[in-house]
C-alpha cells in the first residue's frame, strides 16, 4: 500500500469506537515530576497558541523553537500571530525555567492546512516551523538541542512531550525506534505519542550528545498499536531560520527576564476549527 493513500485527520474527529487511548504504553513514559530530573530536558517546553491550543516544542537554539507548522496555523490556515504564542521552556507543574512569547514565526514552504483538517504524505514531509521568541533564553540556563547531522538514526530514538493528561509536566520516553523511511522523507516510529504531542522533538545521540532527528507531526493506528509520523529536518531547518533572519522584526527585542510564576490551568474543550480537542492540537489516521 502506497504511503500517499494515508489520509490523516484531526484527531478529535475519530469515531468513539476508535481505540486510540491518551497514553498507550504509560510504563514506558517517565514522568518529569522532579526538578532534578529535568536536568538535561530544560529545552524542551509546551507551546501555548492564545484560543488555539498546546503543542511541544524545542529550543534548538537561544531564542529558537521548533516544532510542527500545523501548531502555528489556525483553523483557517492563517498564521496564528507570533504574540499569542507562549513557550514554557522546563514547564514542570506550573513552574518554569524560562518563558517567552514568540517574536517571528516561520514553517515550510509548501505547507497548506487542508480541507477538513487533513493531512497528506507531502504535507506531513513539510509540517515542520520556528518561532523566534522575543526574549532569547541565557545559556547558562538551558542547553538547546542540536540538529542531527545524519537525516534518520539507525539506533534508538527518545521523545519529550507535554500530551494529553500529562501536559503540565514532561514525559520522556527513552527507547522507541524509526519503523519505516519513504522517499520523500517521511518516517514512521515506535514512540508513544498522544494529543499535545504534535512539534515534540524525536532526539537520538550523535557524538554522545542528543540532537534531534525530527519532529512529531501525527499519528495512525496499525493493529493495535499507535505508529507516530515524522520527517527529516536538516534540509528544512536552514531555509526557516533564513527566512526569519531576513523577515521585518515584528517588536524591538526586549530584555532577558526570566520568572518562575504559576501557569493557568489549561481551559477544556478549546477549539480546532469545530472539534473540540481538548486544548491539545494533533493530527491522526482513521
Amino acid at each position: 500500500m502506497r504511503f500517499a493513500s494515508y489520509l490523516l485527520v484531526l484527531i478529535a474527529a475519530l469515531t468513539a469506537s476508535a481505540t486510540f487511548a491518551a497514553d498507550s504504553l504509560p510504563s514506558e513514559l517517565d514522568r518529569v515530576d522532579r526538578r532534578a530530573e529535568l536536568i538535561g530536558w530544560e529545552a524542551v517546553g509546551r507551546l501555548d497558541m492564545a484560543g488555539h491550543g498546546t503543542c511541544t516544542g524545542a529550543l534548538i537554539e537561544q531564542d529558537l523553537v521548533l516544532t510542527a507548522a500545523h501548531c502555528v496555523l489556525d483553523d483557517t490556515g492563517q498564521k496564528i500571530a507570533a504574540g499569542k504564542i507562549t513557550f514554557r521552556a522546563g514547564l514542570r507543574n506550573g513552574d518554569y525555567i524560562a518563558a517567552s512569547k514568540g517574536r517571528a514565526v516561520a514553517y515550510a514552504a509548501g505547507f497548506t492546512q487542508e480541507k477538513d483538517g487533513a493531512i497528506g504524505a507531502a504535507n506531513i514531509a513539510r509540517d515542520v516551523a520556528l518561532i523566534q521568541l522575543e526574549k532569547p533564553v541565557a545559556r547558562a540556563l538551558i542547553l538547546p538541542f542540536p540538529i542531527h547531522r545524519v537525516r534518520t538514526s539507525r539506533g534508538e530514538l527518545m521523545v519529550a512531550s507535554y500530551g494529553r493528561g500529562r501536559n503540565a509536566t514532561l514525559s520522556v520516553q527513552r527507547a522507541c525506534n524509526v519503523l519505516r523511511k519513504f522517499g520523500n522523507g517521511v518516517m514512521t516510529f515506535d514512540c508513544d505519542i498522544t494529543y499535545g504531542s504534535s512539534g515534540s522533538p524525536v532526539l537520538a545521540y550523535d557524538g554522545g550528545r542528543l540532537a534531534v532527528v525530527s519532529v512529531v507531526s501525527a499519528l495512525r493506528q496499525e493493529g493495535n498499536k499507535k505508529v507516530g509520523l515524522g520527517m527529516d529536518i536538516l534540509d528544512i531547518i536552514p531555509t526557516l531560520k533564513r527566512e526569519i533572519a531576513l523577515g521585518s522584526p515584528q517588536q524591538a527585542p526586549k530584555p532577558v527576564v526570566t520568572r518562575r510564576i504559576t501557569v493557568g490551568a489549561e481551559k477544556s474543550g478549546t477549539s480546532v476549527g469545530t472539534r473540540s480537542v481538548g486544548g491539545a492540537k494533533f493530527l491522526s489516521s482513521n
